[in-house]
């Protein structure tokens, strides 16, 4: 199916409604999901997304409800075969030297102003496993650092985060989900044609860097996010 058939529903969140043509052999057995304010392209090997892409505006978080978590808004993807789904017990399971990692958003909660794309956020296709220290700290404070940049931006700023695995990546739980080596997260303001990239390894002792270009995201992680060539 072409790229831009399988997001139909959701063209619209994407940056100048194009859809990135993944590399031969980057990713096997893909399932674009898309859900109320995002869109993710999930990997069934990975159980996890490829990438996630979000269209916000300033409007959208002027008098936006604040909406509370449930007891426990964590689930499972139903959309997906159950032999691709990440599962609740997975992420309840450590890894093999007694690590815990956290039920990492790729899609923040916070991101959405709706309640029901901030209760389908905590989808676990939404997920990737992440150290808690990287996950509650620095990646914590690059999408609060997103957000303010979003309320002050004249138009749609597009956002396109994903996870970056290492050639033999640590799994998780019973259902084998890949642990990423790091995170990035794209910013693309289409008003004024300029991106971005953050970058954050998936480890305890991470930081906050200054941003790479969107050149040096592509570099690293091999796929063209955008169409045509924004200014970094």
């Amino acid at each position: 199916m072409p790229a831009q058939a399988a997001f139909e529903g959701c063209l619209a969140l994407f940056p100048q409604r194009h859809v990135p043509q993944l590399p031969q052999g980057f990713a096997q057995a893909t399932r674009p999901l898309c859900f109320d304010g995002f869109a993710i392209l999930y990997s069934a090997t990975s159980k996890t997304p490829v990438y996630a892409v979000e269209r916000l505006n300033r409007r959208d978080f002027e008098g936006a409800a604040k909406h509370q978590r449930g007891r426990n808004p964590f689930y499972e993807e139903a959309r997906l075969p159950r032999a691709e789904r990440a599962t609740l017990q997975d992420y309840r399971t450590a890894l093999p030297d007694g690590q815990r990692m956290d039920r990492g958003h790729v899609v923040p909660a916070g991101d959405m102003t709706q309640a029901q794309g901030f209760a389908q956020s905590f989808s676990l296709a939404n997920m990737v496993p992440q150290v808690p220290a990287a996950n509650q700290g620095p990646w914590n404070r690059i999408e609060q650092d997103t957000r303010r940049y979003v309320r002050r931006a004249r138009g749609d700023v597009y956002v396109v985060t994903g996870p970056v695995f290492g050639p033999q990546p640590a799994r998780l739980g019973p259902g084998r989900v890949w642990v990423p080596e790091a995170m990035f997260k794209l910013v693309y303001d289409a008003s004024t044609n300029r991106a971005w990239a953050h970058w954050l390894p998936n480890s305890a002792g991470a930081h906050v860097q200054p941003p790479i270009t969107y050149e040096a995201l592509t570099h690293r992680i091999g796929l063209r996010l955008l169409q045509g060539e924004p200014d970094d």
